[in-house]
């Protein structure tokens, strides 16, 4: 985690920010729960067990900074809430995700399958693709697995 926070804050350093307490207390929230896709709201109350001194907007306030900083991913999945994920070192693009309509479960696909239309996109029109994002949205196995089917009489 450590070596992860050093690499955000050279991150901020190089655009002219400093990683401040507050921030570093977000982050290190956000490093904490890397599986879920927390609001700013759930961030917040994560960050004021940590640090009871900070402010919402203080949150606010830094997962935007991060969000166009590209450190984190801002995301709607449909139901009016942004969510924040941290972009992983390892991968070129953000995953992609599965959204379950019924229940709200968001699960993700880590695999980048959209490269070889990246590149016949560059190929054939000859635009760079910087990044993209894909979402499903459905059914999960969850939901899925407690639907019953109807008895037959």
């Amino acid at each position: 985690m450590e070596a992860r926070i050093e690499k955000i804050k050279q991150q901020l350093q190089s655009k002219g920010y400093k990683l401040t307490p507050q921030r570093e207390a977000t982050v290190r929230v956000l490093l904490e729960n890397e599986e879920d896709h927390l609001s700013a709201e759930d961030v917040f109350m994560l960050v004021k067990d940590k640090a009871p001194e900070i402010g919402l907007a203080t949150v606010y306030r830094t997962l935007e900074l991060l969000s166009e900083l590209h450190v984190v991913e801002k995301m709607n999945f449909g139901d009016g809430v942004a969510r924040y994920d941290l972009r992983s070192d390892s991968t070129r693009h953000h995953h992609h995700h599965l959204i379950c309509v019924q229940c709200g479960a968001v699960d993700e696909i880590m695999d980048d399958w959209l490269t070889p239309l990246e590149e016949r996109l560059e190929r054939e029109f000859q635009f760079k693709v910087l990044d993209h994002r894909l979402d499903f949205q459905g059914i999960c196995h969850r939901c899925k697995d407690k639907v019953q089917p109807p008895e037959t009489e």
